[in-house]
């Protein structure tokens, strides 16, 4: 597996060592010891989530705060996806930064997104699986949606791969707060 840092501290892309043969192909998603040798983290998952999104769906950006702050460890299973994490940690020097990647059922690559992130994805195939592993319980008073288009943030979502002009996406996340207030109420 290989591990390359993004421009976010913290956030890290991670390749795994796929073994491919005529068969098909094998890569461990996940193994607590390499991870840790990569990344000097040792994140206690106690759930797994996964999604299915036609294509044009937009889910996020969402968190949760203190105390039910969520790490995810995030992939595709099935098709392909443009992945976003938003810098939600006020001392960080990268405070309201985001990074957008491509991750798919091709290149299974893998994000890991630690606390303190906001964390949406697109979905550009005509049906995306993602799956990921989180570090806290999902806790609805403790969760938090952002708006996705926030012209603050200026997140370049690849509409066009996906074949749409507006994104699909549910009414929670329709009607998610603006970076500004979200920084004057201090809600991270």
């Amino acid at each position: 597996m290989i591990c390359q840092k993004t421009p976010l501290e913290g956030l890290l892309l991670l390749q795994p060592t796929v073994h491919a043969d005529a068969r098909g192909h094998f890569f461990e998603s996940f193994n607590a010891r390499v991870f840790e040798q990569l990344t000097g983290l040792k994140p206690a998952f106690v759930q797994t989530n996964e999604s299915l999104s036609h294509r044009g769906v937009l889910r996020g950006l969402h968190w949760q705060v203190k105390p039910c702050e969520q790490g995810k460890l995030v992939r595709v299973v099935h098709g392909c996806v443009f992945d976003v994490a938003v810098d939600l940690r006020p001392t960080s020097s990268t405070f309201g930064q985001w990074y957008g990647c491509e991750l798919n059922d091709t290149n299974h690559h893998q994000l890991w997104i630690p606390p303190g992130f906001a964390h949406g994805f697109l979905a550009l195939s005509s049906t995306a699986i993602t799956s990921y592993q989180v570090t806290a319980h999902h806790s609805a008073p403790h969760e938090r949606s952002l708006k996705w288009d926030d012209p603050d943030l200026r997140i370049q979502w690849p509409l066009q791969a996906a074949g749409v002009e507006q994104p699909v996406l549910s009414a929670k996340d329709a009607g998610a707060a603006a970076w500004a207030t979200m920084v004057r109420s201090r809600q991270f």
